[in-house]
């Protein structure tokens, strides 16, 4: 493969603009996210987009409102991830407090009835009036007839992209549909629902309806915590008013009015509720909840969203725990066998070097359906090419979780095959990033194939050399625990707003493993030591220092002069090391390797 390449982010023009107002190494780092005015960074709720140009929402609106004030049998219908998760946990709450009396919610079990709303689902939701599906139904065709053929009306909120023909809902709110004008394409399906329901809410306390049934006028914002969630746990894009909406939600965190069943996941993960960050809903909660969703059942999961009491939260929480720690379990063992795959089998199987093939598929008889989308990733990640990770669904039926990188829409490229080989493959759908599929396992090969000459059609070889991004070089004067405060506080960060990342040569004055599989360092600059951990990390072996960099047999892991230290290019983040109630600077190390 490619080596790794590493390479600085483009400022863009505004960055002059920003110094002025902003510290200069604040300037530097948004300037080359594209923010060209202060104007941008205001995160105030006052700059939300209203839902005017939200196609369909309208509509939606007076189906909901109508089944609340008929008392109508209303069922959510949600999905298996977090955003899924959170989505259905916001729609109950919120209907509920509008006062809506028979409201409740189904996930699909991904095991027994794969994605979205289908005929199966819709037979066991029989008594539903209104079927309100949340992250999900965009693809759902045969799901919606079933629907409508049983008398029930439906209002479809999605954000997946929208295949070549829509389902005949009552409704559908979802930016990405076509002819839509929403600014904002990039909102999670939790943000849709949000949208939704603030809309009903509004049109509600107009109307007079919370008065005539001595309701309290819900204040949205208490949904926000939840928004936050899903929002960055699905990866979506954080333009300004996805921004906005993880920044509001995580003020009600740290303010200590989230909901319980988040304040319970943020003691069993070991976060401190009052200093939550992005990072943290993105790598501590919110694989917990996709925990429930990948090995069980997501209901546990919005049950803990959905509780009111913290002792019954912090039970589901403690569930939602272990069932993380067997999904970490399984995934390694899974990745590591991915990765024997993609070194031999695939490159003997198709009598082509790794490096000749464009697109990986992947397939293991004992790999867990509810883990290959994460191994896809790990995979993706090292190999620096898009994969589809398959894992057996039924008889004769696969399923697989596609990943890609940058330049590969990888839900076109399944578009196209499908186009170009009806039947090759049975359901699809996903993002620019990340897809779902079906099909017949006897068509394993010809669609591996299929798929490696798609993906061709995108690539060059600089798509598939692996690069990491940075902001460049600190100084030495920035290497601060104030600094890594700053970078903090001027979040949230996420997708396409990237968490800054700077590379710098500094000498290895010391190493050790710690937790069995993660490095702890000792690095100097300019004659000052600085703590950093590189996790996942091997110790630096004497082998990876190149030909003409010949170090000293005692430099790595030991102190000794500037003269016989190992110099190591690092790439890594700036955060604070609360150890024995004493904060210090210390590095998470996203790469390393030694340099002459």
């Amino acid at each position: 493969m490619s080596d790794l390449q590493i390479l600085q982010r483009v400022v863009g023009d505004g960055e002059g603009a920003l110094v002025q107002e902003l510290q200069p190494l604040l300037a530097r780092i948004y300037a080359a996210r594209g923010i060209k005015t202060v104007d941008e960074l205001d995160l105030s709720l006052s700059r939300l987009l209203l839902p005017t140009n939200l196609m369909g929402v309208e509509h939606a609106s007076d189906i909901v409102i109508s089944a609340i004030q008929h008392d109508r049998r209303i069922v959510i219908v949600g999905d298996f991830d977090c955003d899924g998760a959170t989505a259905s946990a916001l729609a109950v709450s919120a209907l509920r407090a509008f006062g809506a009396k028979h409201v409740s919610f189904m996930v699909p079990n991904r095991f027994q009835f794969g994605y979205g709303l289908t005929p199966e689902i819709v037979a066991l939701t029989k008594d539903a009036e209104l079927i309100i599906t949340v992250d999900n139904g965009i693809s759902s065709i045969d799901g919606v007839a079933a629907a409508k053929a049983a008398g029930m009306q439906v209002v479809i909120t999605d954000h997946h992209l929208a295949g070549r023909t829509l389902p005949e809902a009552d409704a559908i709110v979802n930016p990405n549909q076509p002819g839509c004008e929403f600014a904002s394409k990039a909102l999670a399906g939790v943000g849709v629902i949000f949208y939704l329901l603030s809309l009903v809410r509004t049109r509600l306390a107009k109307s007079g309806w919370f008065e005539q049934n001595r309701i309290a006028i819900p204040n949205m914002a208490q949904f926000l915590d939840l928004v936050a969630l899903g929002t960055i746990a699905d990866v979506v894009s954080l333009d300004q008013n996805n921004r906005i909406l993880v920044q509001e939600g995580l003020k009600r965190i740290r303010g200590g009015v989230g909901r319980p069943g988040i304040r319970a996941l943020c003691e069993t993960a070991s976060r401190d509720a009052a200093k939550l960050t992005s990072q943290d809903l993105a790598f501590a909660l919110g694989p917990r909840l996709n925990a429930a969703g990948r090995l069980d059942d997501m209901s546990l999961g919005i049950q803990c969203l959905l509780s009111e009491d913290i002792s019954e939260a912090r039970k589901i929480a403690a569930a939602l725990n272990q069932l993380n720690v067997a999904r970490r379990e399984i995934e390694q063992v899974m990745t590591e066998d991915a990765e024997l795959l993609v070194t031999t089998s695939v490159a003997s199987q198709m009598q082509e070097s790794v490096e000749q093939k464009l697109g990986l598929c992947l397939f293991d008889e004992t790999w867990h359906q509810g883990v290959i989308g994460i191994v896809a990733g790990r995979i993706k990640e090292k190999f620096h090419r898009p994969v589809i990770a398959f894992a057996e669904s039924g008889t004769d039926e696969l399923k697989g979780s596609a990943r890609s990188i940058p330049g590969v829409h990888i839900r076109d490229v399944l578009d196209a095959i499908a186009g170009r080989y009806p039947g090759l493959i049975g359901k699809f759908g996903g993002h620019a990033m990340a897809a779902g599929l079906s099909l017949r396992q006897i068509h394993f090969a010809r669609f591996a194939d299929a798929f490696n000459k798609e993906v061709g059609k995108w690539v060059s070889e600089a798509d598939l050399q692996g690069t990491l991004w940075t902001d460049g070089e600190l100084q030495n004067a920035d290497l601060e625990l104030s600094t890594a405060q700053l970078l903090t506080r001027s979040g949230p960060w996420g997708q396409a707003f990237p968490e800054p990342v700077f590379d710098g040569v500094f000498q290895l004055v010391d190493q050790r493993v710690v937790g069995e599989h993660h490095l702890k360092l000792s690095l100097k600059m300019d004659g000052r030591l600085v703590d950093a951990i590189a996790f996942r990390q091997a110790p630096l072996k004497r082998s990876q220092v190149p030909p003409e960099g010949q170090l000293k047999k005692s430099s790595v892991g030991k102190r000794s002069d500037d003269s016989d230290e190992v110099k190591v290019k690092v790439v890594y983040k700036l955060s604070e090391n609360d150890f024995r109630n004493r904060v210090t600077l210390q590095l998470i190390v996203d790469h390393i390797e030694i340099v002459n």
